[in-house]
């Protein structure tokens, strides 16, 4: 009788490890065996968010298990907006969808806009592939001025924007409504590709939402030889990589003002953010977030990221996770003073 008991137990656990069932009853099969991840990237070809999104895609399946396929997609439209409400409300909950969508878009239900159907604490946060600066920046002739943020007091500044969810269309906004500047904002670019493109074609006079990392990637020489002039930064830290630029929160009036600042650009540090819909498997968000942060590591992303120009400085998901619940608990007279800021 011992030996039979002994034979089943043997038998039972021949058959745990064939069929690799742990002891908590997780399977330790890999989930992503044969299956495909897309990420959906809210704006078009060719900018920096593309950039950022094809380039972790070229590495990211590698430390996911199962090593899936990455698939990078264009989903543009209302300056990320239209890719976060998809993958919010449309995307499988498996971790087989994830998206790449401009920081101020997370932030656009806080703001008061109905289109953003979303919670923006309960997406699946994956992490941000970077903290980045933003800038504003005029173009003008080789040889000549092309601006400054002083003049943008006293003549009309227009700048171009993808959409009202976007920082191209939000930051010029803020300079106007919070700070007094002269601006208007025209609409109805693609992506930031083509609002950089409107800019140099004289169709605008200058593009907000030019983050560092777009700026070494594609604009460095146009800095360099004063084509572009970047006359103001916005974010939480202050960079003079590109020479000495005013920075916003010199501007501030008073404690709420500068409140109102942090509450837009504090976001930056969601500059190049990945996140899942909500509801996706706690074991299957975790294997997604290590997978991340060890691409992040990973000498040869960091080298196909040095060779498209892109700086890598990744937040963990969690840490987004716990930003986007301190944004959901500033004063109501901060928050309102922020959606004015930005026309709301």
């Amino acid at each position: 009788m011992r030996n039979d008991r002994r034979l089943s137990s043997l038998l039972a656990l021949t058959f745990f490890i064939a069929t690799g069932t742990k002891a908590s009853g997780q399977p330790t099969a890999e989930p992503f065996n044969g299956q495909t991840i897309n990420i959906e990237i809210g704006y078009g070809p060719g900018g920096g968010y593309d950039t950022y999104a094809r380039t972790l895609a070229r590495h990211f399946g590698r430390f996911i298990p199962g090593h899936p396929a990455v698939v990078p997609k264009n989903m543009p439209g209302a300056g990320s907006l239209r890719a976060a409400n998809y993958i919010y409300n449309l995307a499988p909950k498996d971790g087989t969808e994830l998206g790449a969508w401009a920081a101020s878009t997370v932030m656009e239900p806080l703001m008061g806009n109905d289109q953003a159907k979303f919670d923006a604490a309960k997406f699946s946060w994956i992490g941000s592939m970077n903290q980045d600066i933003s800038f504003c920046g005029l173009w003008g002739r080789p040889g000549t001025a092309a601006g400054s943020f002083a003049d943008m007091f006293h003549v009309e500044t227009i700048f171009g924007s993808a959409g009202q969810a976007s920082i191209s269309y939000q930051h010029p906004l803020i300079l106007k409504n919070l700070l007094g500047a002269r601006v208007k904002v025209v609409t109805g670019y693609a992506g930031t590709r083509e609002v950089n493109l409107a800019m140099q074609r004289g169709e605008v006079n200058g593009a907000c939402g030019l983050f560092v990392s777009s700026i070494k990637s594609q604009y460095l020489k146009d800095v360099q030889e004063g084509r572009l002039k970047l006359v103001i930064q916005m974010g939480p830290k202050k960079t003079e990589e590109f020479g000495p630029v005013p920075d916003v929160f010199d501007f501030a009036k008073s404690e709420e003002e500068r409140q109102v600042l942090e509450l837009h650009f504090k976001q930056i540090l969601l500059g190049r953010p990945i996140a899942g819909p909500p509801g996706v498997p706690r074991n299957t968000l975790e294997t997604l977030r290590t997978a991340f942060m060890q691409t992040m590591h990973d000498p040869d992303f960091l080298e196909d990221a040095r060779r498209v120009n892109i700086d890598i400085d990744p937040a963990p998901g969690a840490d987004i996770e716990k930003l986007l619940h301190q944004f959901a608990n500033y004063p109501q007279n901060v928050i309102q003073k922020a959606r004015a800021a930005i026309g709301r």
